[in-house]
């Protein structure tokens, strides 16, 4: 709303002058409410229109502000493309392509100090890019904690998620007796839909010695899943930026994803022919392919150790922190100001 204000209320007053800069987190949340509650924003009526408000009727303050804002960012520059198409604009893509030249897509960053396999207080043993045998005994003891035997040889996959069809949360449970058929030990940390918890439940009771699941939040066991994990895997349909693929590459855990969002602008496909690479992706969100996709990471886990060995340490070695994106937003809001004080400025 801010945006609107400063473009009709405060157009005049002392803040008149001010630039704003709105930044996407994830389009499809949008809190619309009936035109008739206009009047208590002290909004004018004027902005209740199809290139301002109006929304089928209703008030859509979020597009509102889109078409008010001097300056918009996505939380990943993959995520800015994907938003000014039908498929990824939530109803909304016509007014991203009608800003286009102001949209700026800014990847998220993580706490590099909090996610530090050196320091992390809440995992068996620190371990850095220069010496795994730490993560090892992290694997060995997050196996002790969930029940599930100690087994070096299983390629362990964790989960971490909201459990949501956002994440890909339907093809997961569809797909996880078969990937719990490729000897591979799978864990769950997540809460959400309730049939997708229940479900999981049942599945971790009856899980053997291959599969648990945790249902609600745990941010120790978080920290654990990502240090103790050899694999992890988020097929998300659609993800702005996404964090846990971040953090798992901090751990030298691989991540596989689909290639959306800010997963794709983070991980690095795995190359077979040069051993390239940081994470390994698929395109189609659907069962075969998620199945597949998985395959293909345990197989390089059993049958190309080297290559896995020399990923897991490539994908330890990058950074993701605050410092790239602190400086290209402070860009972004320069750039902002400049525009704003130019529109302003009294002829």
């Amino acid at each position: 709303m801010t945006p609107i204000y400063l473009n009709t209320v405060e157009h005049d007053g002392e803040l008149g002058r001010a630039a704003s800069v709105l930044t996407i987190h994830n389009l499809a949340h949008q809190a619309k409410f009936p035109a008739t509650e206009l009047p208590a924003t002290h909004i004018p009526w004027s902005e209740f229109r199809p290139d301002g408000l109006e929304d089928f009727g209703g008030v859509n303050p979020l597009k509102g502000g889109l078409f008010q804002a001097t300056k918009l960012t996505a939380v990943s520059p993959r995520y800015a493309l994907e938003i000014r198409t039908p498929e990824g604009g939530a109803g909304l893509d016509h007014v991203i392509r009608f800003r286009g030249a102001d949209v700026v897509g800014i990847l998220n960053g993580i706490d590099e100090s909090a996610w530090n396999p050196r320091r992390d207080p809440a995992i068996a043993a620190p371990f850095d890019e220069t010496d795994l045998t730490g993560k090892q005994a992290c694997k060995a003891a997050l196996q002790r904690e969930l029940g599930l035997p100690d087994r070096p040889d299983a390629p362990l996959i964790g989960v971490v998620s909201r459990l949501s069809g956002q994440k890909g949360t339907d093809v997961l449970l569809a797909a996880l007796t078969r990937i719990l058929d490729l000897d591979a030990q799978v864990v769950v940390l997540g809460a959400g839909d309730r049939a997708a918890e229940e479900y999981l439940l049942t599945r971790s009771h009856q899980g053997g010695d291959r599969f648990r699941a945790w249902i609600g939040f745990s941010e120790g066991l978080a920290h654990r899943i990502e240090a103790g994990a050899d694999l992890f895997l988020m097929p998300s349909r659609y993800e702005p930026c996404g964090l846990n693929q971040m953090y798992s590459q901090r751990y030298g855990t691989l991540p596989i994803v689909r290639a959306t969002g800010g997963l794709d602008d983070t991980v690095d496909n795995y190359e077979a022919d040069t051993g390239r690479g940081t994470g390994f992706k698929l395109w189609d969100l659907n069962v075969d392919s998620l199945v597949a996709t998985v395959r293909w990471a345990v197989e390089t886990y059993r049958e190309r150790p080297g290559h896995f060995r020399t990923m897991q340490r490539r994908a330890m070695s990058r950074r993701f922190g605050w410092e790239v994106a602190a400086a290209r937003y402070e860009q972004v809001y320069r750039w902002a100001i400049a525009d704003r004080l130019a529109a302003t400025k009294p002829r």
